[in-house]
């Protein structure tokens, strides 16, 4: 993966499931399940305590995997400092680690053809974009999980 300007690419055409990347984006993995009070939609993470991944939506947080393993979890050596990064904006409401602000803009998911297969060592919490399969792909320490 090489970064050009503020643009991130991956390696291959990921116009077509031809891609050789095999890097995917690593969910930040939570001690508790934020309360809803503090939870924003589309927030997704790793939850050590179900060793689920999961996402917030309309005021529930919703499992996108069975029960995994969090015994490949490298732990942090530090303390959490500051708000997390927002990009596209100099301010958010939203509260997170990682806020991407655009009112004409999504996030794309790295691409990955098949990453059951590609994807030696996955991270518990990694999430894609299976070229294959058309849908997201998230190792929650044991398995894949797709979504559609």
């Amino acid at each position: 993966m090489s970064g050009i300007g503020s643009l991130m690419e991956f390696a291959g055409n990921t116009a077509t499931n031809d891609t050789s990347n095999t890097k995917g984006i690593i969910l930040p993995a939570v001690n508790t399940v934020l309360s809803p009070a503090n939870s924003q939609n589309g927030t997704f993470i790793f939850d050590k305590q179900s060793s689920k991944t999961k996402f917030y939506e309309n005021g529930t947080w919703k499992d996108m995997s069975d029960e995994g393993s969090v015994a490949a979890l490298v732990p942090a050596s530090g303390n959490e400092v500051g708000n997390g990064v927002i990009i596209g904006s100099a301010s958010s409401a939203a509260k997170g680690v990682l806020i991407f602000e655009s009112s004409n803009k999504a996030l794309v998911l790295p691409h990955i053809k098949n990453p059951h297969e590609s994807v030696l060592s996955p991270y518990p919490g990694m999430m894609c974009y299976d070229t294959v399969s058309n849908s997201i792909a998230v190792f929650d320490g044991l398995n894949w999980s797709y979504w559609k």
